[in-house]
């Protein structure tokens, strides 16, 4: 008769991809469908409900045994099922078979690579890197995926690491962008704006200030947010390209 309590396991469960978190003293487990758990990390997925095969927390979600309410409560500091399932999505440990693991690595180790090679230039030179240099590199430093971890984050860490550790000359490929203001607004945020900037490639006081820069990828947001809060709207930033290199090699995004 027990069956009777547990169908939906033994129907919607047959494919499924197991996320396992330990938290006070207890294991809890949500069953989720296949590949949905790396897309939801990485916001390529947003919708719970396309990740969650069965919108529970289980202690074994093989046996279909549902965790106790007392002991998620006492354990997530909460009775909020949706904030309970999304810190088991985003900090559990996803279960995998050994071939499906080394797979999945394989394809975050190749992501992590790309990344690395669309975001970032030699700095002597100019030039980007291509996947098969940024590879070696990576091999070169002992790189290890982290199953847990986007390939953005990784992506960033293996820059720094690299460059801590001089494997190769590499930095992240500077942005060039539009910033067009009134021209009183030009005068007075031009000093705040020159802090945040490379460099000035072109310049132009008219009735309005325009100039195209250089900068640091990730001066985008502050400039922007200066420039939209300082002017109330009245202000414009122009992404014009992710690279700024040498010889024809720029990348237009």
């Amino acid at each position: 008769m027990a069956n009777i309590f547990t169908p939906v396991n033994q129907v919607r469960l047959t494919n499924v991809s197991i996320v396992r978190l330990k938290k006070g003293g207890k294991r809890f487990e949500i069953a989720c469908y296949k590949n949905k758990v790396l897309e939801w990390r990485n916001n390529v997925e947003t919708d719970l409900d396309n990740v969650l095969q069965v919108d529970q927390v289980f202690t074994n979600v093989s046996k279909g045994q549902l965790a106790n309410k007392e002991d998620l409560s006492k354990a997530f500091k909460t009775d909020d099922m949706g904030k309970i399932v999304r810190e088991i999505l985003q900090k559990g440990e996803l279960q995998v078979g050994e071939k499906e693991r080394t797979q999945q690595l394989g394809n975050m180790y190749r992501d992590i690579a790309t990344t690395v090679a669309e975001k970032c230039v030699n700095p002597q030179t100019k030039r980007p890197y291509t996947f098969t240099m940024i590879e070696k590199a990576m091999a070169d430093l002992h790189f290890s995926v982290n199953s847990n971890k986007s390939a953005k984050q990784q992506a960033l860490e293996v820059i720094k690491q690299l460059q801590e550790k001089d494997i190769i000359p590499i930095a992240r490929a500077q942005m060039r962008i539009r910033i067009v203001l009134p021209n009183k607004e030009g005068k007075r945020l031009k000093e705040k704006l020159t802090a945040l900037i490379a460099r000035i490639e072109d310049e132009d006081w008219g009735e309005e200030y325009e100039a195209v820069c250089v900068i640091d990828p990730g001066n985008f947001r502050g400039i922007n947010d200066l420039i939209q809060t300082e002017t109330k709207g009245r202000g414009q930033v122009e992404m014009l390209s992710i690279r700024d290199t040498e010889d024809g090699d720029e990348v237009m995004t």
